[in-house]
């Protein structure tokens, strides 16, 4: 709806990325200056804090800080993991959310995350028109999984992978330095989606990568990942570098992580990890050989010292785009970069319905994945090529980085 008038309320979900915050700079930098936007709120820790009615005036803040924001990781208002339940089953949530949004006259809200965030924005976004409250609702997409279904590629995302390529180049010259054999096997973030494994097929652009690249778009076989191994080692002096996403799965779909996992988040996704450490295992077992297992974990995300400037910027550009949309009237959406053809690299942010992104996965093309289902193509290293360009620091002071420092003001409670 057009004209309306009213405060805006923006929260973070999900796992916190190298560049959410620069979405929600410019979120609250788009905000603060729209007339029709009377206060702009942020949630403590996402959808929760509305319920909790937990959030802090944005007004209060310095707008230094606010532009520093850009080049500080992980979430600064707070992420979370929380699941709306359906409506029909229970509408609790769902009342209360509409009692906050009236309470503060919340016309404007706006979700950062990837699909569970997406289905919680989705969930909101119907439940106001349905009750006939007027809030307009934009999705703001981040994930470095790179895998929100409509988008050319996620916020989030060109930092990650910016990470995963140079610090796998590090470590390539790094194993070889000895007259000895030695088996890195990498394991890398990913559930069902291999596109931060395949940026370590960036390193290989550079001639510093990975003789195995493992993706979950192709089912694994433990014996013909030995078998890999082993034949590269044949050629290379005892000497491998194996990457492999934590969400590789065997032929019967099961997670090669989960012989290892004892847990689920509160989606109902296991909690995966140490593929990588059991993997090594198994090399040093069946083929007598060292190896070392290294997982790159939350640094995957939290690397703002090797963030992308596009990156940076683009996040930046998906949260104002937000805002102005909305402001023009738009709602049920979310914001999706759509790549211009030229011969430059050009993106635009435009909208598609958000129920498309809710709980929908985009996985790497498999005619991208090669040599047997241990390579990338060129197709690839030109589609991530373009999203890792340039440098985006923060400022330093006394040779450390200096991060966004937020009063975070909590709202007067009415």
């Amino acid at each position: 709806m057009k004209n309306l008038v009213g405060a805006c309320m923006f929260g973070q979900s999900g796992g916190p990325t190298s560049v959410i915050n620069s979405s929600a700079a410019g979120v609250f930098c788009e905000a603060l200056k729209q007339k029709n936007i009377t206060e702009v709120y942020g949630a403590a820790h996402g959808i929760k804090g509305i319920l909790n009615e937990e959030f802090y005036v944005i007004n209060e803040e310095d707008p230094k800080e606010l532009e520093l924001m850009k080049y500080t990781p992980s979430s600064a208002l707070g992420s979370v993991r929380y699941k709306l339940k359906n409506y029909e089953d229970d509408p609790t949530d769902y009342n209360r959310l509409l009692e906050v949004f009236k309470k503060y006259n919340i016309r404007y809200f706006f979700y950062n995350g990837g699909n569970d965030s997406m289905d919680t924005c989705n969930k909101v976004s119907k439940f106001m028109k349905n009750s006939g409250y007027d809030c307009n609702v934009i999705g703001v997409p981040k994930t470095i999984d790179n895998d929100l279904y409509g988008t050319d590629h996620c916020p989030g995302y060109g930092s990650a992978a910016k990470y995963i390529a140079t610090t796998l180049m590090e470590i390539n010259l790094d194993a070889k330095v000895y007259d000895t054999g030695l088996v890195c096997v990498i394991e890398v973030m990913g559930r069902n989606a291999g596109w931060l494994t395949a940026a370590a097929a960036l390193a290989g652009y550079k001639g510093l990568g990975a003789d195995l690249i493992y993706l979950p778009e192709i089912p694994f076989d433990v014996d013909k990942f030995i078998n890999d191994v082993k034949g590269v080692c044949a050629k290379n002096g005892n000497k491998c570098i194996a990457v492999v996403s934590e969400g590789i799965k065997t032929k019967e779909g099961k997670y090669v992580g989960e012989f290892t996992a004892s847990s689920t988040d509160l989606f109902g996704h296991a909690q995966l990890g140490g593929v990588g450490a059991m993997l090594a295992n198994i090399v040093k077992e069946k083929l007598g050989v060292k190896t070392r297992a290294i997982e790159f974990s939350l640094m995957q995300r939290c690397g703002a010292h090797l963030a992308s400037k596009v990156d940076v910027e683009e996040a930046f550009e998906a949260g104002a785009a937000a805002v102005r949309f909305a402001v023009d009237g738009e709602t049920d959406k979310m914001v999706i970069f759509e790549r211009q053809p030229s011969k430059d690299y050009k993106m635009k942010p435009v909208l598609m319905p958000i129920e498309q992104a809710a709980n929908t996965e985009k996985t790497v093309p498999l005619n991208w994945i090669t040599d047997n289902g241990t390579g990338l193509s060129q197709e690839f290293i030109d589609y991530a090529l373009p999203l890792i360009q340039g440098d985006a620091k923060a400022p330093l002071e006394d040779g450390l980085p200096r991060f966004a420092k937020l009063k975070k003001v909590l709202v007067n409670k009415k």
